[in-house]
């Protein structure tokens, strides 16, 4: 969707390739619809209610793991201009002959899918329940955030329509994969102006001209290519004005060549005065034959001859020949070297820009050759600027035969600055509030048949990435989730090349005091298993679940968290792990090089020397093997285990619970 031609093929060598930290603590504007269309080809299994999925996913990995500031727009309804391009597209999309396509009402607008709107209208149901805010369009999604990002409101828009940039966006991220090095796709217009040198209004040019969607067919046999050729030739504030002058007459601009048949209109259409009829050559009754070369002097012939006469004059100005247009004479050219000269003076005195000596004639010109002197070179820019204009004529004459070209409206809407509900002194109402968790819960159990702990467990990036944001303003002793407190920092983790911290969660004593835990027989573990199965079909947009950690008999959990984020919240915590871990990495380096040193020291011992050693000679067993001496019963065995601490039994036993088990213990 947007601008038609494989447009986005042209924008791709100017796509920047940004990190998870691009749009980190920034404003983005997301075109829900795109995401719901998209869940369709992101499905990889029939998965209940997807956009919801889709929508809950990817929601918390833009705002926990991108560190984003998300606000979605909906579309409104759909401008009448649309509505002959939608119906069209979807009987291609259907294979339906378009030739039994109907005649939209003009000023009637085609209401969208009824199914589609409800999906939209669940998804925003859910955003708001996540605190999100959402905007609403007065036609199309992708023009309010575009309008956003232009009047500074937003950073970035999220969308996969093209036509943003015509809207007036400034940054626009095409695509978005979470599980990736570099996982944002974006596009920015100034690369765009730097490398294609097209403008806003450029780029409205050539959506004419090759479709949009509000047109979709565009200048009958003019591609993108063509499109982007033709558009490059004037500046940004005339180049509609052009296609509005090529719009009504095949004539090519100011000081280009015109064509004969549109240049000399016959004399009915020049003269309004009646053709005064002459007599024939043939004497009849009287007449006398006109003698050879004869010209009427009447006024009516004389006027004729002058208009002809002048019209000539036009002609020969506006369309000089190669030789007219150039006052010097042709410079005749070797034959043999391909210099200026003819090739009898070179065998007589020499060719100065071959350098050789009188009577030694010409070096032969190699394949290919061209010459460089001042005369080739301005007949050849002569020939290519005569291309030039001949290849211009041909476009305008496509654009003229083209009815109502081009659409006033098309134009006004895409240069407009109306697209939201809101007036331009107040600006849009944009603010983000903390998740309603409980009834999240709810609305999920019913829709998507989660286990409310599965639910909590999947919104815990979420909740914890807004409660560093809080403790980093207001240092006050809270609880995430109302029953987890920071432990501490486990380690640092590398995931596609990018560094977070393992952060350690622990519950609560009075949170802990207030909870009752059982454990589920075997049909709830069996059911378990299988929702987590069923939801874990498509990994593609799935946030980073929580891991629960168990050391020394207590429940931890663990979540991946933005190392700045930790580091303004627990700035002390921070500073504790960072020097506890480089006094780790210190001993590690003495003990690596005393170990090297002790390498050195035996391959400098003569019983090394030519000797191949076995890989037990480096890497001995430390384990004690003991022999059981005959006659001797398993008694002492028996004691043996029953010295075991009771440590080792809570792991053991800890170890047999299974994930849904010890996920239900720590999310209720």
């Amino acid at each position: 969707m947007g601008v038609g031609g494989s447009f986005w093929e042209l924008l791709k060598p100017y796509a920047r390739p940004e990190g998870f930290d691009y749009i980190r603590n920034k404003r983005v504007a997301v075109d829900l619809s795109f995401w719901i269309v998209q869940q369709e080809t992101a499905t990889k299994a029939n998965v209940r209610n997807p956009h919801l999925r889709l929508t809950f996913f990817r929601t918390i990995n833009l705002f926990s793991k991108f560190g984003a500031f998300p606000v979605f727009v909906v579309d409104g309804t759909p401008s009448p201009l649309k509505s002959q391009a939608r119906i069209a597209r979807f009987f291609r999309g259907s294979g339906i002959d378009l030739s039994d396509l109907p005649v939209v009402e003009e000023g009637v607008s085609v209401e969208r899918n009824a199914e589609f709107s409800r999906r939209v209208q669940e998804c925003v149901e859910l955003l708001e329940l996540l605190g999100i805010p959402v905007l609403k369009a007065r036609e199309e999604a992708e023009a309010l955030c575009a309008q956003l990002n232009s009047e500074g409101h937003v950073d970035a828009c999220i969308t996969a329509d093209s036509d943003a940039f015509l809207f007036g966006a400034k940054c626009v991220i095409k695509c978005l994969r979470p599980n990736c090095k570099e996982p944002l796709e974006c596009y920015h217009m100034s690369d765009i102006e730097a490398g294609l040198g097209l403008k806003r209004k450029h780029l409205i040019a050539i959506s004419l001209l090759v479709g949009n969607d509000y047109d979709l067919n565009g200048v009958q046999g003019i591609g993108l290519d063509t499109a982007v050729r033709f558009v490059q030739g004037f500046s940004e504030d005339e180049i509609l004005n052009r296609l509005h002058e090529k719009g009504k007459e095949a004539t090519m601009f100011d000081g280009a060549v015109k064509s004969m048949d549109d240049s000399i209109p016959c004399l009915d259409e020049r003269s309004p005065r009646p053709k005064v009829p002459h007599c024939s050559t043939f004497p009849r009754k009287g007449c006398l034959e006109k003698p050879e070369g004869f010209a009427c002097d009447c006024s009516t012939s004389d006027a004729d001859h002058q208009e002809k006469k002048q019209k000539k004059q036009e002609m020969d100005d506006s369309v000089p020949s190669l030789d007219e247009r150039s006052s010097r004479p042709k410079v005749p050219h070797c034959s043999i070297c391909g210099h200026p000269g003819r090739k009898k003076s070179h065998l007589k005195f020499s060719c100065d820009f071959c350098g050789t000596f009188p009577g030694k004639g010409c070096l032969e010109k190699p394949e290919g050759f061209v010459c460089d002197c001042s005369t080739c070179d301005m007949d050849r820019k002569e020939k290519a600027q005569k291309k030039q204009e001949n290849w211009q004529l041909r476009v305008c004459k496509k654009i003229a035969m083209e009815q109502n070209f081009p659409n006033n409206e098309i134009i006004k809407l895409y240069l407009s600055n109306n697209h939201g509900h809101f007036t331009e002194n107040d600006g849009p109402h944009i603010s983000w509030e903390s998740p309603k968790t409980e009834v999240l819960v709810d609305f999920l159990a019913y829709h998507q048949h989660w286990e409310p702990s599965y639910i909590r467990q999947r919104m815990l990036p979420m909740l914890s990435t807004i409660f560093f944001r809080e403790k980093a303003l207001n240092p006050t002793n809270t609880l995430l989730y109302g029953q987890y407190e920071f432990d501490s920092i486990q380690r640092v983790k590398v995931r596609f090349g990018h560094q977070f911290f393992v952060v350690k969660w622990k519950k609560a004593v009075h949170a802990m005091a207030s909870v009752t835990y059982t454990i589920p027989g075997d049909s709830d573990i069996e059911q378990e298993k299988l929702t987590e199965v069923d939801e874990s079909i498509d990994l593609l947009d799935e946030c980073n679940v929580p891991q629960i950690h168990v050391d020394d008999g207590c429940w931890f959990l663990l979540t991946d968290e933005n190392m700045d984020l930790v580091r303004a919240a627990f700035p002390e915590e921070v500073n504790r792990f960072l020097l506890e871990k480089e006094l780790k990495e210190s001993k590690r380096r003495n003990k690596s090089g005393l170990r090297s040193e002790g390498v050195e020291e035996m391959s400098d011992s003569p019983k090394s020397k030519g000797v191949q050693l076995s890989i037990t000679e480096f890497y001995r067993s430390a384990k004690v093997i003991f022999h059981e001496k005959p006659g001797e019963d398993s008694a002492g065995n028996s004691d043996a285990q029953g010295r075991e601490t009771s440590t080792e039994k809570r792991k053991a036993s800890d170890s047999k619970l299974s994930k849904s088990v010890r996920r239900r213990l720590l999310f209720g």
